[in-house]
């Protein structure tokens, strides 16, 4: 007898399907992280499949003997829906629905999923809204199984009208278009934001990382913002921007930023460019790993490849590995010996914050140079103590010399009086 209460409550099961890959010599890193992906969805783990190889096969991207294999596997797990850690066509989709009588989705559409789940800003939703209508649009063939149906239109005129799939087509691309304007008006937004900042000088640090690093316990950490922390992936998708005060007294600003994963989708990409800018006008960033994960070394490869993506590649960076508390002695070595100017913190302990302040202050007051003021320039020294690191100050009969780190704007306007060491 089936117990209708305790099936109510079951959650969806998933069947994970990825492939081997050679590079990764038996790592199932790609397959963890897919676990975690469909776990933020919602769903229960019914069972994995890793195939060694995938071949290009247009019905079901591999042969149809294993597609079939698969398809009984999820019925004996009772999966309700299979998902492939690699992307499948549209006509591979409905393919395999057909085939499994299951839905059957890809890892990008498990990303949108979790994404539109958690979106909760006007932007953030737009965003979403975005990344899933380009997603969908050329799937939206086989979502009729009869495509003859007309609309409009009259025998004689100008033919029989439109199909279904057009008008939607249209419906989509016009969609598009509108969300695209929204956001365009959110960055045209940001952008008179930023303007009005720059007014007043205030360096700003974006902290990037890998989704569930611990960015927002970070900021919450140091800053009391508040912001939702949770042992989820992309529990953040929208910046969240705090001002802290540096032990000298200068003040800064820190964004927290939604978090990267491997194989980002580029329809994610594009669509997230809005909340990914803030990194690129960042004047530094702050990559935040989590030292814990045995998967670390490719996430911060993960990391800097999105960076680079969204034009902050070049940025001036601070390395903090978080979750010190749960790394073992033998993993700490090793890390040490890898990631030697890494500054090790928890934020949920408070471990090495004070060194992780440093570092930053460190990394966005710039290169140490020697200045030789004119005596006159007493605004030069002001600034320099404003928006820089001000080492040391001598009042010289030849003017006022100032040892200090500076970079961006300060840097230019002091590079003049830089004293050089012809030595």
């Amino acid at each position: 007898m089936i117990d209708i209460a305790a099936e109510n409550a079951r959650l969806p099961r998933a069947l994970l399907v990825g492939v081997a890959e050679p590079a990764l010599r038996g790592d199932d890193a790609p397959m963890r992280e897919l676990a975690s992906l469909a776990e933020t969805a919602g769903l229960e783990l019914a069972d994995t499949v890793i195939l060694t190889r995938l071949e290009p096969t247009p019905k079901y991207g591999m042969g149809s003997g294993k597609a079939e294999e698969i398809a009984a596997l999820a019925k004996a797990r009772e999966a309700d829906q299979i998902i492939f850690d690699f992307e499948i066509s549209p006509t591979q989709q409905r393919n395999w629905d057909k085939l499994a009588e299951i839905p059957c989705l890809d890892r990008q559409e498990l990303i949108i999923r979790i994404f539109a789940a958690r979106a909760s800003t006007r932007e953030a939703v737009l965003q979403v809204e975005l990344a899933r209508l380009q997603y969908s649009l050329p799937r939206l063939a086989h979502t009729y199984g009869n495509l003859s149906r007309q609309r409009g239109g009259r025998y004689g005129t100008k033919g029989a009208g439109e199909t279904q799939l057009e008008l939607d087509r249209r419906g989509v691309l016009g969609r598009i278009a509108i969300i695209k304007k929204e956001l365009a008006a959110v960055k045209k937004d940001r952008a008179t934001q930023r303007k009005r900042r720059d007014k007043v000088p205030v360096p700003s640090c974006a902290i990037v990382g890998y989704t569930n690093a611990g960015k927002s316990s970070l900021l919450n950490a140091l800053t009391g913002a508040g912001v939702l922390a949770e042992d989820k992936l992309f529990a953040t998708l929208d910046p969240t921007t705090r001002r802290f005060d540096l032990p000298s007294g200068r003040a800064i600003l820190l964004t927290d930023t939604v978090g990267f994963v491997r194989n980002l989708p580029h329809s994610l990409v594009e669509a997230f460019h809005a909340t990914l800018e803030e990194a690129a006008f960042a004047d530094a960033v702050v990559i935040v790993l989590d030292a814990s994960d045995p998967d670390a070394a490719r996430q911060l490869d993960t990391t800097r490849s999105v960076l680079g993506e969204v034009g902050a590649g070049e940025k001036p960076r601070v390395l903090l590995l978080n979750k010190s508390d749960l790394v073992d002695p033998f993993v700490r070595s090793r890390l040490r010996e890898e990631y030697p100017d890494a500054t090790w913190v928890s934020a949920r302990t408070g471990e090495g914050l004070a060194d992780a302040v440093r570092a930053i202050e460190a990394t966005l007051s710039g290169d140490e140079s020697t200045y030789l003021l004119p005596l006159d320039r007493q605004d030069l020294v002001a600034r320099a103590h404003r928006e820089g690191s001000v080492i040391e100050v001598r009042y010289l009969d030849e003017g006022i010399e100032v040892r200090a780190r500076s970079q961006g704007r300060l840097r230019a306007a002091l590079e003049g009086f830089e004293v050089h060491d012809n030595a």
